[in-house]
């Protein structure tokens, strides 16, 4: 066969394809691997080395930490960075220490050349401490103080230091309960008796009520902000009594160049000696930091802590979007698809259906920042909640307006999707429908929508997948860096739309690049990253086991 004929013949254009979707697969592949591979590795308890590190100029320091990482880079290179370097050296290994003590060295994460290093020790009582604030510490513990006497050292004060960090920690969940659930009822309701009162007022004015009227509720909401005031008091006293309960113990330790500091352990989470733990201990380490990780909230600028708000909003967005998108969605196709006259009209419209789809997402940003939240939500803040005025109600981002911005971007989506499906009903089923006496509503809404049901789940699929992993629009109306408090909650109604969310995607741009401590934060970007792709697979999986499960449905009962 000749060349020419082995053209014409399509099997070039075959290999050509096949290798397209091999080095596709090969990257994606990749790119999954290595979020995966540094995503679970980040939880694993690394071994802290110590070493001597001999300055240039002569003097030595002791260094003491995790090892992040090594490179291999010309010796010029380190020359050109004021790094002395003698001149018969060509290449040098420096490495990344994290040697955390950010209270006592100012930075946690420092590069040491190989030259001048001595070699590494692992000395069995080295101990990390996980702190709430300034990061990690490393260090040797040397005795244990309540109220400023010794409670234990040597032997005993390890066992010890755990009974009580633990019990620190459970008086600080106390703490943290009581101000974020307790505490934060209070004041909304608070809040509310304020709102009243200026609804009230705003009743006077305008002649709705009368004088008397207004005095009497006046009395009433009064007498209720005196029982919350009350409530307050009660619960600040049992804070002060428990914050001076969890102050009461310290933990004097040993740094690297042997001076001794303080630790409060009311700001220790939690205190491990990786280099002295075994294979098994190291595997249920890592399973806690991992829940850690995914059931508590971020610290010091989101490089330390948990994503569970971040988690949770982009559920809870995902969630009201396909709520939202689904029967706007499906009712157009069904429009355009079974009534709609066709012409040049809607031909117009499936055009710029399709073009919908290819608008840049900011634009879908900027739109819902302008609508959305600046129109439709300072009309409702008119209409429904003048008393909060000036402070906007739902006229500012939050997630009902992500939410509906998602489900304007993904709409074309699922239109598209569902009139596919439609179209790909055989017209005998119609026709039969028609001929055993049914009407067209009945052929549409008992025949051909639920066979068609299988391909409008596909358009959810496609829909959540892509708003899942959308950034750009959501940073305009409603995520943000840090929400103090989730969007589902106990107090009245629940369910709060006007609020803010953190998503997954813009904590890992917010991480990855906005974040003050680019070294800490750097796994974090991995971990989250990660989380993001299993969620979205988790996601995309549950529907895609509905859709299967109801084409199975619909075709046992047309077989």
């Amino acid at each position: 066969m000749t060349v020419k004929q082995w053209f014409k013949s399509g099997s070039p254009w075959v290999w050509l394809n096949a290798g397209a979707i091999a080095i596709s697969m090969i990257m994606v592949v990749g790119l999954l691997s290595l979020i995966l591979v540094r995503g679970f590795s980040h939880f694993w308890p690394a071994p802290i080395l110590e070493t001597t590190v001999t300055q240039p100029d002569g003097r030595q320091v002791q260094v003491m930490g995790e090892l992040s990482r090594s490179q291999t880079l010309p010796a010029e290179v380190l020359r050109d960075a004021g790094v002395d370097i003698p001149r018969e050296i060509n290449l040098v290994t420096r490495h990344l220490i994290k040697q955390g003590n950010r209270d006592v060295w100012g930075r946690d994460f420092v590069w040491y050349p190989e030259t001048g290093m001595e070699e590494w020790r692992f000395p069995a009582d080295a101990m990390r401490l996980e702190r709430r604030e300034r990061g990690d510490f490393f260090g040797y513990p040397v005795r244990l103080m309540e109220a400023g006497r010794t409670v234990a050292e040597g032997d005993d004060l390890w066992p010890e230091l755990q009974q009580r960090v633990a019990r620190a920690n459970d008086i600080f969940d106390e703490i943290r309960r009581i101000e974020r659930r307790e505490i934060g009822s209070v004041n909304q309701r608070m809040e509310r008796v304020r709102l009243d009162e200026r609804r009230l007022e705003m009743d006077r004015r305008a002649g709705r009520i009368d004088r008397a009227t207004q005095e009497e509720a006046m009395a009433e909401l009064e007498a209720r902000r005196a029982e919350l005031t009350q409530e307050f008091a009660v619960l600040q006293e049992r804070l002060d009594t428990l914050y001076q309960d969890v102050r009461r113990d310290t933990l004097v330790a040993r740094v690297s160049d042997g001076r001794e500091v303080d630790l409060s352990l009311a700001q220790i989470i939690r205190a491990v000696k990786p280099n002295d733990m075994s294979v098994v201990s190291k595997m249920g380490l890592y399973v806690a930091q991992f829940w850690d990780f995914l059931s508590g909230y971020p610290r010091e600028a989101n490089t330390e802590g948990g994503i569970l708000p971040a988690i949770f909003g982009t559920v809870t967005m995902v969630f009201v979007m396909s709520i939202i998108v689904s029967p706007f969605g499906v009712l157009a196709a069904i429009y355009l698809r079974e009534y709609a006259r066709q012409g040049p009209l809607l031909r117009m419209i499936r055009i710029s259906v399709y073009n919908l789809a290819g608008v840049p997402s900011i634009v879908f940003g900027v739109f819902g920042l302008g609508f959305f939240v600046y129109f439709v939500g300072g009309a409702v803040d008119q209409q429904f909640f003048p008393e909060a005025l000036p402070s906007p109600t739902f006229g500012t981002p939050g997630l009902l307006w992500a939410s509906l911005t998602l489900a304007l971007l993904t709409l074309p989506v699922v239109i598209v999707a569902t009139e596919e499906g439609l179209a790909r009903i055989p017209s005998t089923i119609r026709h039969g429908s028609l001929a055993l006496g049914a009407t067209k509503a009945e052929t549409l809404w008992k025949v051909v929508v639920p066979l068609a049901t299988p391909a409008m789940m596909t358009g959810l699929i496609l829909a959540i997948a892509r708003a899942a992993g959308e950034v750009a629009p959501l940073m305009l109306v409603g995520v943000v860096k840090l929400a103090p408090t989730l969007p589902v909650d106990g107090n009245f109604p629940f369910i709060h739309l006007e609020r803010k969310i953190m998503h997954l995607g813009f904590h890992i741009f917010d991480v990855g690049f906005q974040s003050p401590n680019v070294e800490a934060a750097q796994p974090l970007v991995y971990a989250t990253a990660m989380t993001l792709v299993v969620l979205i697979v988790m996601l995309n999986l549950t529907a895609i086991s509905i859709r299967n499960s109801l084409r199975e449905k619909y075709r046992s009962e047309s077989d």
